[in-house]
């Protein structure tokens, strides 16, 4: 695995007009080398697109299309999200005043010493002062 994905830079890879240079690098990388996600993370994504499938944003089509091209990538979900949410991922949420889904993308990648791909500021700031690297671009 190459690095840990979160929902805010997988949702910028699927609508076009919010795909920059710096998210095209990071799934780049995904299809070289995989990534590792929160086992919430299929959670999120389709909820993400399911709000903008609501708000007329996106068709049911789209959506379906844009998990189907998610499905064929390496993106492995960690079996230990679960068992680590009431200790170090409530730790970090708490420390980085994040939410508990925030903050188990930021353990994950800390436990991994992988990457975070991210353009959620707030998680930015906390894989920063935690000396993470990170992937994507604030935005």
């Amino acid at each position: 695995m190459s690095l840990v994905l979160d929902s805010s830079a997988t949702l910028a890879w699927i609508y076009g007009d919010e795909t920059t240079a710096a998210i095209r690098q990071v799934f780049d990388r995904v299809a070289d080398a995989g990534a590792l996600v929160p086992s919430l993370w299929r959670l999120e994504v389709a909820n993400g697109l399911t709000a903008a499938m609501r708000r007329g944003r996106i068709d049911a089509e789209f959506r379906q299309a844009a998990l189907a091209d998610l499905a064929v990538l390496d993106i492995t979900a960690d079996p230990l999200t679960d068992a680590r949410a009431w200790g170090e991922t409530l730790a970090l949420a708490d420390r980085f005043r994040l939410t508990l889904y925030d903050a188990a993308y930021l353990e994950l990648a800390r436990r991994h010493g992988l990457p975070l791909a991210t353009l959620d500021g707030a998680l930015r700031g906390a894989a920063g002062a935690l000396g993470l690297d990170l992937l994507g671009e604030a935005a």
